[in-house]
Formats: structure tokens, C-alpha cells, sequence
């Protein structure tokens, strides 16, 4: 969970996906920094790659939007 991305790779505004994510379906060393959390949200690119788990949605959203990323919420 602790890993950097470079968020501005790119110059034109890319858009992301948010989903949420159960946490009991996450590897372990991702549950053990979920402090309690049932459900948290994962970002990814176009092509899937997940680029940032966050607490909660409100987080993914703020998190692309400073970086120049459009969120688009996936059910």
C-alpha cells in the first residue's frame, strides 16, 4: 500500500476508475494496514493496472483530481 506512482507521466488528463474493495479478498500484507476496514477503494488506469488503494471514495476521487486524472466510479 506504501508503494509510489508516478501520477503525471502523462501531460493529457487521463481518466481512472474507482471501485470499492473488500478487504478480506486483498493479500495479507494489505489487510494488515487496513486498520479495521471492511471496504476500501482501489484506482486504476485504463488498462486495469491498479494504481492506488485509499480509505474511502471521497479520498480516490480527491487523489485524481490532483493529479490532473478524471475519476470515473466502476461498479
Amino acid at each position: 500500500m506504501n508503494t509510489t506512482y508516478d501520477f503525471n507521466a502523462s501531460d493529457e488528463q487521463a481518466i481512472v476508475y474507482v471501485r470499492a474493495v473488500k478487504v478480506d479478498e486483498l493479500p495479507q500484507e494489505v489487510r494488515d494496514q487496513a486498520e479495521g476496514l471492511e471496504t476500501i477503494y482501489a484506482v486504476h488506469n485504463s488498462e486495469g493496472e491498479q494504481l492506488a488503494l485509499v480509505r474511502d471514495r471521497a479520498l480516490a476521487y480527491s487523489l485524481a483530481r490532483q493529479n490532473d486524472m478524471l475519476p470515473v466510479a466502476v461498479h
